[in-house]
């Protein structure tokens, strides 16, 4: 049921690796990164929570609840991949940046409901993990083409400015193939559980809802939804708001870090940063399934905060390591993380949240993940430019030390059964 999920982090991956760079080569200044950036929490602001919500209220017997939504989503950002490399302008690409994201958003939220409707509790946290796998082959595979097409194509090209260089094309089109037929895998393959008699009912009453009714019946569940969230969900909110804060400078500034730490070009420093996000995805794929048995005998809490410990101190770490190799090994500690962010949360909520009400919920969570990526954006700019002296190392620096933040308020997560 998670091979969909292989194509949409493949999608996501060259936005953690490639984007940025991309808009380096066609011109932006790099106090603008993370405004340019603002489309990923807009739309995961936006589409998440209100698509959660339909896909609550929604069966066919053909299609199934969730699988029509990240169908089409998939279909929107394989047509955004295969366009994106040939944007002529910034702004361009930055246009596309939001298509694409209100693709992606659309198919990975209501995946995330499709795995918990699947399995009994007992089954989440292997469920999830193994999500969290497929989050690591994903991004494996797409920053394993960045590295090896720059290998084979682009080491006598010239870098030109206001050109993408054409060897990061084969890696978007390879996305735009993998998008669309992994998704229809899971969609053929896997089989939807219907809805209880009760469940049935409610959808079929929403059907028989005039047409301004049925558009505001999402924004009033979502309301609905967080007036009633558990306070687990409000506690994970905070650890989510300096945790992906931190992420998002991450996968902004890694790139520039390596044009100053290491003095490579940017399309060196870019090769750099997808070595960077290989090895921790590596990492990610090896770990995600031990963590399971590690989340039941000491908690999910526990495995989680440490493990976020572990990614700070690998951030601190990196800005001071000057041999293109060496610097791999902070992102054993990153992949262990990374693995326990990508699965314990949502193991953690789907044990909390009722299932009839899973989809606007975990839409709910993923609000929690793009309000800070969102605050990030607007803000670390100005931080960047006027209070860390517009460097690299201290913006690295600085999401270091909101991981270790974020851990602290990570061990305040109790998990009152629903």
């Amino acid at each position: 049921m998670n091979v969909g999920f292989l194509g949409i982090q493949y999608s996501f991956g060259l936005q953690q690796t490639a984007i940025n760079p991309i808009f380096l080569y066609l011109g932006a200044p790099e106090d603008m990164l993370p405004i340019l950036n603002i489309a990923g929490p807009v739309t995961g602001l936006i589409v998440q929570p209100i698509i959660g919500a339909m896909s609550d209220k929604t069966w066919s017997l053909k299609w199934g609840r969730r699988k029509p939504y990240f169908l089409i989503g998939a279909i929107i950002g394989s047509l955004c991949l295969f366009a994106f490399p040939s944007s002529p302008v910034l702004w361009f690409a930055v246009g596309l940046l939001w298509i694409l994201d209100v693709g992606n958003n659309m198919a990975m939220e209501p995946y995330r409901a499709f795995v918990g409707d699947k399995l009994p509790e007992k089954q989440l946290s292997l469920g999830y993990q193994m999500q969290s796998l497929f989050v690591g082959a994903g991004i494996l595979l797409a920053n394993g083409s960045i590295v090896l097409f720059q290998y084979l194509f682009g080491g006598d090209s010239v870098e030109v400015a206001g050109e993408i260089p054409q060897w990061l094309y084969y890696s978007f089109y390879i996305g735009g193939i993998l998008s669309v037929t992994t998704i229809l895998w899971s969609v053929f393959k896997t089989p939807e559980i219907p809805p209880s008699d009760e469940e049935l009912a409610e959808i079929n009453h929403s059907k028989s809802l005039r047409f301004n009714q049925r558009i505001a019946e999402p924004f009033n569940e979502i309301g609905k939804a967080i007036r009633d969230m558990p306070s687990f969900m409000w506690k994970i909110g905070a650890v989510y708001l300096f945790q992906w804060y931190a992420l998002f400078v991450y996968w902004q500034y890694i790139t520039p870090l390596f044009k100053l730490t290491l003095g490579y070009s940017t399309s060196e420093a870019a090769s750099q940063s997808a070595q960077m996000s290989l090895t921790y995805n590596i990492v990610t794929m090896v770990v995600a399934l031990a963590l399971v048995p590690l989340t039941l005998k000491y908690g999910g809490k526990k495995v989680y905060a440490l493990s976020l410990v572990g990614t700070g101190l690998a951030l601190f770490a990196i800005p001071y390591i000057d041999d293109s190799l060496m610097v791999l090994a902070p992102m054993v500690l990153f992949g262990i993380g990374w693995a326990a962010m990508m699965g314990i949360p949502y193991t953690m909520v789907s044990k909390v949240v009722p299932q009839d009400r899973r989809g606007v919920y975990m839409g709910i969570l993923n609000m929690m993940i793009v309000i800070p990526m969102g605050i990030e954006t607007i803000t670390f700019g100005p931080i960047f430019k006027y209070l860390l002296g517009g460097s690299a190392v201290n913006a690295i620096l600085f999401a270091g030390a909101f991981f270790i933040i974020s851990a602290f308020l990570a061990m305040r997560l109790h998990i009152h059964k629903k």
